[in-house]
């Protein structure tokens, strides 16, 4: 048999690597205020003066060490959304997932979360959004369970 005759032959499986990621001290801070308190902090840049949130230890415009806190509204817009309709394992038991891109009141970013108590139908740019926080928390980004509508 020559070698353009062999067929490569493949074995297909998953493997589940488990591992820590540390957050930071920036992150740690954001995390324990979102467990503890039930507050969402930004941090401001000294430069440019923008808020991030979530927290950034360096400004990503100026590059200089942000160290202003700032106590943020449990408040914001969504700015884009999606609606999703297939589950992995790692996606709340919800049915569809709707994930939002937040942007906090007093912020200068936005961010990626679950958006609940909405009918899909319902859901525009622009809307008004409240963080409803978990029960249980834990110092992850899910004590905020998901954000909410406010409708006026």
């Amino acid at each position: 048999m020559s070698s353009t005759e062999i067929k490569n032959i493949y074995y297909e499986g998953r493997i589940k690597v488990p591992y820590n990621w540390y957050v930071g001290e920036v992150g740690s801070r954001f995390l324990v205020n979102l467990r503890d308190n039930k507050e969402i902090w930004g941090i401001r840049c000294p430069g440019c003066k923008k808020v991030y949130v979530p927290p950034a230890k360096t400004c990503w415009e100026c590059f200089i060490p942000n160290e202003e806190w700032v106590k943020l509204s449990d408040t914001g817009t969504i700015m884009s959304f999606t609606v999703v309709h297939y589950r992995t394992q790692a996606m709340p038991k919800r049915d569809p997932i709707i994930y939002g891109l937040i942007k906090i009141d007093g912020a200068d970013g936005s961010f990626l979360h679950i958006l609940g108590d909405i009918d899909p139908r319902d859901l525009a740019v622009g809307l008004k959004v409240k963080a409803v926080f978990a029960d249980a928390r834990s110092g992850t980004i899910l004590d905020i369970k998901y954000f909410a509508p406010v409708y006026k």
